[in-house]
């Protein structure tokens, strides 16, 4: 497979996804507590708190995972630019990424079918809603 160099895009990328989780009353109380006697600053800093913690106690794991499944770790753009090179060339992507992948919004969706054979994200992907729309059958 070949790769292919993204160029940085020009649209604004969050820099976090905003999840929803439930917790039981006991121990949303216990991290109020937690909070209340300082040791976090508020919820939040306690939940990203614990959960840095628990992929630290499985760095190892992760890391091993991502060298077996060759994924891309990080950010990775791709634009218009780039896709429209892997096109003349003859190269179709097989997209593998653990972070955040960003399809810029300036590709057009028969863009991205022709040029993007897969695509698997663990995090989260940026891109117009054609684009996923047209890749729907491809993520994975």
């Amino acid at each position: 497979m070949a790769q292919v160099k993204s160029s940085p895009s020009r649209a604004k990328v969050a820099e976090s996804e905003k999840i929803t989780i439930n917790l039981g009353h006991v121990d949303l109380g216990q991290i109020d507590l937690l909070v209340d006697e300082r040791f976090y600053s508020n919820r939040t800093d306690f939940i990203r708190t614990a959960i840095r913690n628990q992929i630290e106690r499985h760095n190892d794991a992760v890391r091993k995972a991502v060298e077996v499944r060759r994924l891309e770790l990080g950010l990775r753009h791709y634009g218009r630019a780039d896709l429209e090179a892997a096109k003349a060339a003859g190269q179709t992507l097989h997209i593998q990424v653990l972070g955040l992948a960003v399809i810029d919004p300036d590709v057009p969706p028969d863009l991205a079918r022709d040029t993007i054979a897969s695509i698997r994200v663990l995090g989260a992907l940026q891109a117009s809603g054609a684009v996923k729309a047209a890749l729907s059958g491809r993520i994975l």
